[in-house]
């Protein structure tokens, strides 16, 4: 499964960052590795330099082998918070996504 993270120039992402965020995902979605494909992250700040709740916006698109792919949107207020909150939305909405192709 390849992960990649992107952010915009409001987040302070460095390299660790992004490889905790990337094995996190992978451990966290590893049950559904033979489905998944690929993941794409992508972090950034609504509110720009101004402070705000919820202002950290992420989205991850899970593309799925021969499925359509799943987006998921979670609002936070760090980037750490947002990405986990996104990942347990996504976690729930494969189960359903495989739980369907099991009944058939």
């Amino acid at each position: 499964m390849l992960v990649s993270i992107n952010t915009d120039h409001h987040i302070q992402g460095g390299e660790r960052h992004i490889a905790y965020f990337s094995e996190f995902i992978k451990e966290t979605l590893s049950r559904f590795s033979t489905y998944i494909t690929r993941i794409d992250v992508h972090v950034s700040d609504e509110n720009g330099p101004k402070e705000g709740k919820d202002g950290i916006k992420c989205v991850i698109e899970a593309k799925l082998e021969s499925l359509n792919p799943v987006v998921i949107t979670n609002f936070a207020d760090t980037p750490e918070l947002a990405i986990k909150g996104a990942v347990d939305r996504l976690k729930g909405s494969l189960d359903s996504v495989v739980g369907r192709l099991k009944e058939h």
